[in-house]
């Protein structure tokens, strides 16, 4: 069976610990240590005292609860700790899946899941954002890629790489489109928590359909990518069978991943981090208009309501990978090439990182547009 490259991941890996600049990372600016134990009051001596022995391998119990809280109706035993949003969504596909079915894929997204199922020899069918000055969701296509043989809807909400924040219409005809077929709902929910225009959260889709698989970590919306710290919410019998997977691939996230996430998760510290990430994305994505602006004409963004990244359309006459590799090899710049989410002629811009970080090489990427102006 022929083996798909994750593209955005393979594109990343091989540049990421040689930009002078990496703008390519999704999560806002992440939190040094420090800084964690100082928001949580536990002083760094407490933390050398932790047995470094296998945890509860479905997570701890008093994770699970954390974690069970930002659901309506979950408890802990609709939880499973995994090894970041990334290990949860390969042993959703290993245990929903089988030969013969097919799944919903928004697109553009962030295409791990659908890498997955392709793997698998699954059918992948794409149902779209569409933009026309906005961006907004083609129910037409939902329901066109819907069918039969449809075993989950996958989507990430709010989206990377555009930031959009599905409607209260929208999310409910997803939610229609897979009680027609009996269809699970997969929801990447790890940008819940980073709306740039509200201090709402957005709502999960956990609680409000009976078969709901929502997918959230640490990385994103908390600046903890480094943790490695994933979860997945769902009916317990689902929970149970996913666990049974969880143990063939990773048996456990780390304790120290399940001791500085419980600390993360827990208040008022969540609320802080919250707090913390809005503030980043809010002043980093004001730092990338007005350096995108110097080029008027060239580059134009629809503002993301929610998420860390920003995907910036350019008009100019090169592939958005040759436009990446280019500005990478000239400027030590890295950003992602809309080819890795099936949309030329754009890119994927971090835009929850501090000024100081992202003013310098923001403005060689405005230099290098100039260039090939």
């Amino acid at each position: 069976m022929r083996f798909h490259e994750f593209l955005l991941e393979k594109f990343q890996s091989e540049r990421e610990q040689q930009a002078e600049f990496n703008y390519s990372d999704s999560s806002v600016e992440p939190v040094v240590l420090g800084e964690l134990l100082e928001l949580a009051g536990v002083p760094a001596e407490e933390l050398l005292q932790t047995p470094l022995h296998y945890p509860e391998v479905n997570g701890q119990r008093d994770l699970r609860c954390l974690c069970a809280g930002l659901y309506d109706g979950a408890g802990p035993d609709n939880l499973l700790v995994t090894v970041g949003a990334s290990e949860a969504n390969a042993i959703i596909v290993d245990t929903l899946f089988e030969p013969g079915d097919a799944v919903a894929v928004m697109e553009p997204t962030y295409l791990q899941l659908a890498g997955l199922a392709r793997n698998r020899g699954l059918r992948v069918d794409s149902f779209y954002l569409r933009h026309n000055g906005r961006w907004s969701l083609d129910v037409e296509s939902l329901e066109a890629a819907v069918t039969a043989q449809t075993k989950a809807i996958a989507l990430v909400n709010p989206n990377n790489p555009t930031g959009y924040i599905l409607g209260p219409d929208e999310g409910e005809a997803i939610i229609r489109a897979a009680d027609r077929v009996g269809a699970w709902i997969i929801a990447d929910e790890v940008y819940a928590g980073t709306e740039r225009l509200t201090d709402e959260i957005t709502p999960s889709f956990y609680g409000r359909y009976d078969r709901v698989l929502a997918v959230n970590s640490t990385s994103k919306a908390y600046g903890l990518p480094g943790l490695r710290c994933g979860w997945i919410a769902g009916p317990t019998d689902t929970i149970t069978a996913l666990w049974r997977r969880h143990e063939y691939a990773t048996i456990s996230a780390s304790v120290l991943a399940n001791r500085l996430a419980t600390l993360a998760l827990s208040s008022p510290v969540r609320a802080k981090l919250l707090a913390r990430s809005k503030s980043l994305i809010r002043r980093g994505f004001k730092t990338l208009e007005t350096i995108l602006a110097e080029h008027e004409g060239v580059f134009s963004v629809i503002p993301p309501m929610g998420s860390a990244v920003a995907f910036v359309r350019y008009d100019l006459a090169v592939n958005s990978v040759q436009f990446a590799q280019g500005l990478f090899e000239q400027k030590s710049v890295l950003v992602v090439p809309g080819d890795c989410f099936g949309l030329d002629r754009h890119i994927r811009v971090a835009s929850g990182l501090s000024p100081d970080y992202a003013k310098p090489g923001l403005q060689r990427l405005s230099d290098y547009a100039g260039q090939l102006r």
